[in-house]
């Protein structure tokens, strides 16, 4: 498994994913893949390059509230083994490791059910933290649900440590989280 930049030639075995519902966005689920899919008929390339946006240019985010957000610095990779089997994202603002109150962390992952449980996040996420230092971060916070223990071994298994427990904001409808942070000193 390797980590590629979005391309024409990865396209569709991403659509392949959207079509069975699955979706990098684990609060909005199937509405945002259906999203997504209209995105790519409607401008493949256009959604390819939003793929990278090292400058927060793009649209704001859709929250799971369905409320809109201004989008931070950021870009996807996706987990590529012959086949689409995930995406995995880092955001930032530039200058400072804070983010807003709608990001939740820096890093998020999530590999398509029928490749799960292959080792694939863990390398993903291992992957990925060189691309995080390199933008000027000193260490990425992830977060994830209480009852994630595979997302929580993922992050411990690249040197993440448990930082607190804390309430995601209204957007994502107030429900407990934890927070891990990856330092790179």
């Amino acid at each position: 498994m390797q980590l590629v930049r979005p391309g024409p030639q990865h396209l569709a075995s991403y659509v392949a994913a959207l079509e069975r519902d699955w979706s990098a966005d684990n609060e909005r689920g199937v509405e945002a893949a259906h999203e997504e899919l209209s995105r790519i008929q409607a401008n493949a390339a256009a959604f390819l390059a939003s793929m990278e946006d090292r400058e927060a240019k793009g649209p704001p985010v859709t929250l799971p509230d369905g409320s809109m957000a201004k989008r931070v610095a950021g870009f996807k990779r996706w987990l590529w083994d012959g086949e689409f089997s995930g995406s995995i994202g880092l955001r930032w603002q530039p200058g400072t490791t804070s983010l807003p109150p709608h990001c939740l962390g820096h890093i998020g992952y999530a590999v398509v059910p029928w490749k799960q449980r292959l080792g694939y996040a863990k390398s993903a996420l291992r992957l990925i933290l060189p691309e995080a230092k390199a933008v000027g971060l000193p260490y990425v916070e992830i977060t994830t649900d209480p009852d994630n223990i595979a997302s929580q071994r993922v992050i411990e298994a690249n040197g993440g440590i448990f930082v607190e427990h804390f309430i995601k904001p209204q957007q994502f409808g107030r429900k407990r989280g934890l927070r891990f942070r990856i330092s790179f000193t």
